[in-house]
């Protein structure tokens, strides 16, 4: 059975921009860049970029990465200086920042975790919301 998540395959159009975005301004780690692809590290999670015609989803699906609250607030500054678009606005638990990737995915950097979250549900559910 599946016992956890192995890496985020994102589809780029240029692994240069891409890596620059997502290592230097989300502070991800290289390991390896080939013609096609780059394989990257955020903390113990796996990031592949991979070069293909890119078509990022018009809904809500997104991809949310942990952060501290001091490098959120540092990011919103830099996103801010550097004309990164926001998405939306947070909404939930826990402080976010909204973004698009250089080819318009959508990325969460997101302070909190699962139990905070299930926390604060307990003391304002979701509409029809059941516990399983």
């Amino acid at each position: 059975m599946v016992h956890g998540l192995n890496h985020i395959t994102i589809t780029t159009s240029n692994i240069d921009r891409s890596m620059k975005f997502y290592c230097e301004i989300l502070g991800f780690k290289p390991h390896v860049k080939w013609e096609g692809g780059a394989y990257l590290t955020a903390g113990n999670d796996w990031v592949c970029l991979s070069i293909d015609t890119v078509a990022p989803a018009g809904d809500y699906s997104h991809i949310a990465f942990s952060i501290s609250q001091p490098d959120l607030e540092a990011l919103k500054v830099v996103a801010k200086d550097r004309g990164i678009e926001e998405w939306k606005e947070n909404g939930s638990e826990g402080d976010s920042l909204y973004i698009l990737d250089p080819d318009g995915h959508k990325v969460e950097l997101h302070v909190g975790s699962l139990q905070s979250r299930l926390e604060s549900l307990r003391v304002k559910p979701y509409k029809n919301m059941i516990w399983c």
